[in-house]
């Protein structure tokens, strides 16, 4: 399924890949590669909150600072895993990790296949990355928030991300 114009690039009109998820939705298997070169599917990902913070690439401002925030949000979140889904070599997200102390958010890689953009629709066709997009599950994998980043430069909504991983079953901070 293609959505042509469901964000931008600098303005640019690009077609992502895949459905639109909404709350409600149940949350797609994917097949992504953490920094061990392991494969970690859906399941993998355990039975509790996660936020999956979806960004096009490490190697950017926004995506740097996105990153870090999450990380930072992280200490705050006990019981809820933060999962950073990008394009990114698991090698290149290992390094930038490490050159800026985020420990506490797991990097994970959709080099390989692209399953997890074309199964959540963040897979920008013209470019073979993902759009920005932030995702709550809960713990019976169901999609309780879903924000799809219009302009790829913006920042997403970080407090209405954190406010649905904390409605969805994690403790208060």
């Amino acid at each position: 399924m293609e959505r042509p114009g469901a964000t931008t690039m600098r303005g640019n009109p690009m077609t992502l890949m895949g459905p639109e998820l909404k709350a409600g939705d149940a949350a797609p298997d994917f097949n992504l590669v953490d920094g061990g070169l392991k494969p970690v599917t859906l399941k993998d990902t355990g039975n509790h909150v996660r936020i999956i913070s979806v960004i096009p690439s490490l190697d950017t401002p926004v995506c740097d600072a996105q990153t870090k925030r999450f990380n930072e949000a992280a200490a705050t979140l006990p019981g809820v895993d933060i999962i950073t889904v990008s394009m990114d070599l698991p090698f290149a997200q290992k390094r930038w990790c490490g050159a800026f102390g985020v420990d506490r958010v797991k990097m994970l890689s959709d080099h390989k296949d692209a399953s997890f953009g074309s199964n959540y629709g963040t897979l920008i066709k013209e470019l073979r990355i993902e759009s920005r997009a932030i995702f709550v599950l809960d713990a019976n994998n169901k999609v309780c928030h879903a924000e799809y980043v219009k302009e790829v430069a913006d920042f997403p909504n970080y407090e209405t991300a954190l406010a649905a991983a904390r409605s969805a079953g994690a403790p208060a901070a």
